[in-house]
């Protein structure tokens, strides 16, 4: 049976942290004091000490909260019902939704960097999403979905497509205009690697160099051709 005095410590943590993340995204990491934050929970400074050894512990808190809750729903999806594609489509369009939210925006990606450092950050942020991305390319291969790329190297360079994504759009004068662009450019690249059954020998007259430059890239064939396929 759990102790009151434990719910009240848990209780008393989550005020904390809600807080953190409700003036970390208004203020920023500098304009927030500690003080402002137990206000905000309505408990003493001592309380706060009593869980979180400073700003910059409160922040990495409040950090873990934000993705906590953008991993889960991008799990969802990618975990869900549907083919392998269509999971990964609207997983793209999940993660671009969360980079639209204000504290994922602030905490995450503006701040987060900063606060924490480069290193813990990125590494912070492989921990959250980069086996969720390492498994959704596990799925469009094995699904055959996509051709059969190396799926270590194409995840992080799906990864690291996606957080230039999220530094774009949480740095652009119109982030939804941004957000589209993002997508639509992860998605074309994810559709270069569209598996195509079937595929037949070229056997028109070769292309003019105007032709070629109007010919979208397949980067599927591409990488069949590479590995013999």
């Amino acid at each position: 049976m759990r102790s009151r005095r434990l719910d009240y410590s848990e209780s008393t943590r989550k005020a904390l942290v809600d807080s953190a993340v409700e003036l970390f995204t208004g203020n920023g990491y500098a304009a927030t004091s500690l003080d402002a934050i137990a206000r905000r929970a309505r408990v003493t400074k001592g309380a706060l000490y009593h869980h979180f050894s400073g700003k910059q512990a409160l922040f990495e808190a409040a950090f873990d909260l934000v993705e906590t809750a953008a991993v889960k729903r991008l799990a969802e999806v990618v975990g869900g019902e549907g083919t392998a594609w269509d999971r990964a489509i609207q997983g793209i369009e999940i993660y671009v939704k969360s980079c639209l939210d204000p504290s994922y925006q602030r905490i995450v990606i503006h701040e987060g960097p900063v606060v924490m450092g480069w290193e813990r950050w990125r590494e912070a942020e492989e921990n959250f999403s980069f086996g969720l991305v390492k498994a959704t390319i596990e799925a469009l291969i094995e699904s055959g979905e996509i051709v059969d790329v190396p799926i270590e190297v194409t995840a992080r360079i799906l990864f690291g497509a996606l957080s230039a994504g999220a530094t774009i759009i949480a740095g652009a004068e119109d982030p939804r205009q941004a957000g589209a662009e993002v997508s639509r450019t992860i998605v074309t690249v994810l559709e270069g690697m569209r598996s195509h059954a079937g595929d037949e020998p070229d056997t028109e007259a070769p292309k003019t160099d105007e032709a070629r430059a109007d010919r979208p890239l397949d980067l599927g064939k591409l990488l069949r051709r590479a590995r013999g396929c």
